[in-house]
């Protein structure tokens, strides 16, 4: 962890969002918070920690009464921040909370920048780097997964694996360290295959993180899925029944979808993006083909095609060329308006690509299309319980990417009987890759990127 001096100013901003509501908060830490405080609240001339205190909120400079509200002291270094920080609860809406905020910054405390809080909360040593990316994430979440994936990151559950890593690759440094420390020994105390063994082990270990970033990564954004195919073909009543409301426009009109149509969706708690697309085909509409153009961009982008293929009729050319085009991981063949002919049923392609008949006027078939979509999309982290560390950043998939790569490069040093003190260089470069990504180096431009998401009261 960084170790930084205390701040020297006092920031002050809203932590809840504006509109109409019952109370608002506002957040101030920093040395001179209590200073900050009583300029607010004439008379107060002290709070005690972790009790709340209703009082008179005034302007320092004129006086007038802004509101009543109940703040609440946390002495330094029991706090979020690592600093005295207050929390003032006010009435809600969007004039009141402002008001006070001025109030507070005309009586010595600076706007604070997005993400400022968690910012000195990780600076002062009281959270990682990659438990303050988790607190974005339980922010800024909108899927069951993901909540729980940064819940458990909060927790350090990320955090203690990579340190877990981290240690086991200094314990390999140090048995090198042993073995060059007795080199008029005809026999090393330490086996050079026990040092290769103990890296390979760690490079094991890193793979199996690393394995879960593909569907971690999708937790954050959404796993884009596009539903295509020929016009009429069932595409917008297939989207609107995954989606659970009436969002494309569905006729037996050819060419009804001109654009594309985004939702988000959560199936079994996974997050996925949607996308409607224009029916492929050759038109000589100029609308209509500037629509098939969007989608053949969204196609190209998309994590899963679903492509649907009316029931009752065979597969034409066309349509096989397509599937031909694209990545089988992420084709899953869908026969539409099952209802028009009962009893039809889909085998798998003979390619392998899944194939589900259903109609998404009856719901027929949907429970297994939702089954497959999950198994496409995140079907490396499925069985993994809640508590299991996952990488859902990219941050975290370079730094580790890395380290397994440093840790290669040593195995294959040793391979080529460079002597130990050379190759162990490689270790350290790993060491300081794990080290990055808790933020134990910290890196200021990194630095800048994590919390330049964050919400200002953050």
């Amino acid at each position: 962890m960084p170790s930084s001096p205390l701040a020297e100013d006092t920031i002050a901003a809203i932590a809840t969002p504006q509109g109409r509501g019952a109370v608002a908060l506002l957040r101030v830490s920093g040395p001179d918070a209590r200073q900050v405080l009583r300029r607010i609240a004439p008379g107060v001339d002290d709070v005690q920690p972790r009790a709340q205190r209703l009082v008179a909120l005034r302007h320092p400079e004129t006086g007038e009464l802004l509101d009543r509200g109940l703040v609440t002291y946390f002495a330094a270094p029991a706090s979020y921040t690592g600093e005295d920080t207050l929390e003032i609860a006010t009435h809600g809406g969007v004039l009141t909370p402002q008001l006070v905020l001025d109030a507070l910054l005309a009586a010595g405390a600076r706007a604070a920048q997005p993400g400022e809080f968690t910012r000195r909360a990780y600076l002062n040593g009281k959270l990682d780097l990659l438990q303050a990316e988790a607190v974005a994430d339980v922010i800024d979440g909108r899927s069951r997964a993901l909540h729980r994936a940064a819940v458990h990151q909060m927790e350090r559950g990320l955090s203690r694996r990579v340190s877990e890593l981290r240690d086991a690759v200094i314990g390999t440094e140090a048995l090198i360290a042993y073995s060059i420390d007795f080199p008029e020994e005809d026999e090393p105390p330490v086996p050079p295959a026990r040092i290769v063994g103990s890296a390979a082990e760690v490079i094991g270990r890193i793979k199996a993180l690393l394995a879960t970033a593909p569907e971690g990564e999708l937790l954050r954004d959404g796993a884009l899925t596009v539903l295509a195919g020929r016009p009429n073909s069932g595409k917008s009543s297939l989207f609107n029944a995954l989606l659970g409301t009436e969002r494309a426009i569905v006729t037996d009109i050819p060419g009804t979808t001109r654009d594309a149509v985004e939702a988000s969706a959560s199936i079994d708690g996974y997050p996925f993006r949607l996308v409607d697309t224009a029916g492929l085909r050759e038109t000589a509409d100029r609308v209509e083909g500037i629509g098939i153009e969007v989608a053949r961009r969204y196609l190209s982008a998309a994590d899963l095609v679903l492509f649907c293929i009316e029931s009752g009729r065979a597969v034409d050319h066309d349509e096989r060329a397509f599937m031909a085009d694209v990545d089988p991981a992420r084709l899953v063949v869908v026969r539409t308006l099952a209802d028009r002919h009962p009893g039809e049923s889909a085998n798998a392609d003979p390619s392998g690509i899944p194939t589900v008949t259903l109609s998404a006027t009856t719901g027929e078939g949907m429970t297994e299309l939702r089954r497959v979509l999950l198994a496409k999309a995140f079907g490396g982290i499925l069985g993994e319980p809640g508590e299991a560390p996952l990488v859902t950043r990219e941050r975290h998939a370079r730094a580790l990417r890395s380290a397994r790569d440093e840790l290669a490069s040593f195995l294959d040093a040793m391979d080529d009987a460079v002597p130990m003190e050379f190759a162990a260089t490689h270790l350290r470069a790993a060491v300081d890759a794990l080290e990055e990504l808790v933020g134990v180096v910290s890196v200021d431009d990194v630095l800048d990127r994590v919390f330049g998401t964050f919400c200002v009261g953050k």
